[in-house]
């Protein structure tokens, strides 16, 4: 890994490696967040079954928007990834770019807070579900899953919330890597992480989290963060050799409702601040092509 080493991701690392609590933690911007603009592109997509929700289909083929992320692969300088759905269920995926699945890292937050907010009876967002959420509070996470059970009713428990959506995603209950989170480490391909986005915005029971994902603070809104509007939640973390991985989940709004989104970055940098630059970039192509997108609303 080359360059310099960003402050690691407090989404993953355990609460004695955290150097960001949620009280103390130092906020750095983002400074390349409106930088690598993409061209604006008149594109469009083609989508498939409406199964229940209504989406609108733009008429222009999948073909056109894949030869232009194709150009825009050629400047980001790293392997990534892209999948994009209209919210709901039975939605066709666009899938783009030639990475397709890693560690989760910080991204399995959301899951994991949505198993622990049916825990509660009645249901209530409590502190350290709006720190895991809108900070990344490791520790907070950490308290979470503890207080799901053991490690492995827990995993069981997150699993359930991405059984309801279809994902078969298998969560990891044990450390694979003693200074990171068991969680984080969970395998979860683009694709799958769509199809729990785009189901799970739907679910009313939801929203309570979803509504946090719109509150992220300033320091982690690179990506689709920088995206008005948007409700996201990010994680990175690095390899065992040291090179990052970030990658981000969210919906954005569009005028004619709702884009579920997936997005990944392996900088050949290997830097944190090249992966936030790539998925910043991809961030803003999509701006440029929302009219473009597969768009839904959740059906009632």
């Amino acid at each position: 890994m080359t360059g310099h080493r960003p402050v690691l991701d407090c989404q993953d690392v355990t609460p004695q490696q955290d150097p960001t609590s949620r009280r103390g933690r130092r906020l750095w911007l983002i400074t390349g967040a409106a930088v690598l603009a993409a061209t604006a592109l008149t594109a469009g997509v083609i989508i498939g079954a409406r199964l229940g929700n209504r989406t609108t289909a733009p008429p222009t083929p999948t073909a056109a928007l894949t030869a232009e992320f194709a150009r825009l692969k050629t400047q980001l300088h790293a392997v990534v990834g892209l999948a994009v759905s209209a919210v709901g269920s039975g939605q066709a995926p666009i899938l783009l770019g030639d990475w397709q699945s890693g560690p989760a890292w910080s991204t399995i937050k959301v899951p994991l807070v949505i198993a622990a907010l049916r825990e509660q009876n009645p249901p209530k967002v409590t502190d350290e579900m709006d720190a895991a959420i809108t900070e990344s509070d490791n520790v907070a996470a950490e308290s979470i899953w503890a207080g799901l059970g053991d490690p492995v009713t827990a995993a069981h428990q997150v699993e359930a919330v991405l059984r309801g959506t279809g994902d078969p995603t298998t969560i990891q209950s044990q450390k694979v890597r003693p200074q990171f989170t068991a969680f984080g480490q969970t395998d979860w391909s683009l694709i799958h992480q769509l199809r729990f986005t785009s189901i799970a915005f739907c679910d009313k029971a939801n929203a309570p989290i979803f509504a946090l994902m719109g509150q992220v603070e300033p320091d982690q809104r690179w990506g689709i963060g920088t995206v008005p509007g948007a409700q996201f939640k990010g994680g990175w973390g690095p390899s065992p050799s040291g090179s990052y991985l970030v990658r981000q989940l969210g919906v954005l709004p569009a005028l004619n409702g709702k884009v579920a989104v997936t997005l990944a970055a392996q900088p050949a940098s290997g830097t944190f601040e090249d992966g936030t630059a790539a998925l910043t970039a991809m961030a803003t192509w999509l701006s440029a092509h929302l009219g473009a997108l597969p768009a839904g609303q959740c059906g009632h």
